[in-house]
């Protein structure tokens, strides 16, 4: 039996990352069948409910107003909008809707009002809701939570020492103060980061020690492969090889053996043979549909198809929740 372990040290973890690559993939693929099920795959949709025009300086977000990106700037989606993604969303094969607005952080206002109401809404159609709005205060994350907010996601995108050169405009404390309030909410943490930055691999590591020293690990751990976009600062950084794709994926399940891995940002310049290894490595959640947020990303259809290929099968919405249930869609003729 493997133990879940908040103890890791940055040297234990750069050993697993190191260690022979089949031999990684291989330890990994035993650690994901004894946590997870192992050909079940979480799929969600990401959805820019607010675009472009951010104050921060991300070197890598072609949404932060100081570059020349191209992004249209477009004011905060109505509900109506949201609820006709969700279903689209849905009906393609997706048991989560990830609503993500370019705000540094989250005002007391009529547009932080509407985003309630967009939570609700997807809430009671049966999906899992989850947002990614810039910094929160405790009171704010209640209010997403009594909306029936299922997650929220704040990346840490690399080490506290790589963040200094990324970002200026905020700091990591920031960044673990937000997370913080989000588990006083008791709202599921959905919290990763991006390779392929200019970091060292130690870099990336001491991003996954701390993730993995937190007192709970996160329900969810994105890794994504940087997509440069011309306008910002990285546009000239080279794309990130797969087979260190396949071993952050794998020392992430290897070091977080609970948590849902996601293999986002950057599967469009992955072949199908490496999505497979990604998923061998432990991968059981990716994003579907045409883009994520400003970025490309493959067509539902594509995915589905993967998935016939693969031999891969959607997870349901809500499984394993620690959810109140008062905060779960009730269906139709149930009793509350």
């Amino acid at each position: 039996m493997t133990a879940i372990r908040h103890n890791w040290t940055t040297e234990e973890i750069l050993n697993v990352y190191n260690s022979p690559l089949l031999e990684l993939v291989f330890r990994a693929q035993e650690v994901h069948r004894e946590f997870n099920e192992a050909n079940e795959v979480q799929v969600s949709s990401l959805l820019s409910i607010k675009t472009g025009g951010c104050a921060e300086d991300c070197s890598y977000c072609p949404q932060a107003a100081r570059y020349n990106t191209g992004i249209e700037v477009h004011k905060l989606m109505t509900v109506s909008q949201v609820s006709e993604a969700a279903d689209k969303a849905k009906a393609g094969g997706a048991s989560r809707l990830c609503m993500g607005a370019a705000w540094r952080e989250v005002r007391d206002n009529r547009d932080f009002d509407r985003v309630l109401e967009m939570v609700k809404t997807v809430n009671e159609k049966g999906m899992e809701v989850c947002c990614t709005l810039g910094m929160l205060t405790e009171t704010q994350a209640q209010k997403l939570a009594d909306a029936g907010l299922y997650a929220y996601n704040h990346n840490l995108d690399t080490s506290e020492e790589s963040y200094k050169k990324i970002i200026t405009t905020r700091t990591y404390d920031d960044r673990l103060d937000t997370i913080k309030n989000v588990r006083k909410a008791k709202v599921s943490v959905c919290s990763g980061g991006i390779i392929g930055l200019g970091e060292t691999v130690e870099d990336r590591v001491k991003m996954l020690q701390t993730l993995s020293s937190m007192e709970v690990h996160p329900e969810s751990v994105p890794i994504n492969a940087l997509v440069p976009v011309k306008g910002t600062p990285l546009e000239d950084q080279p794309l990130v090889p797969i087979w260190d794709m396949v071993r952050m994926i794998a020392t992430t399940r290897i070091v977080i053996p609970k948590t849902v891995v996601r293999l986002s940002a950057g599967r469009t310049q992955m072949s199908l043979e490496g999505q497979a290894l990604c998923f061998l490595a432990g991968a059981n959640s990716i994003f579907a549909g045409d883009k994520l947020l400003t970025t490309p990303n493959p067509e539902f259809s594509e995915d589905m198809e993967m998935f016939k290929i693969f031999g891969l099968t959607p997870r349901k919405a809500f499984k394993g929740t620690e959810q109140p249930v008062s905060k779960l869609p009730v269906k139709e003729g149930a009793e509350a």
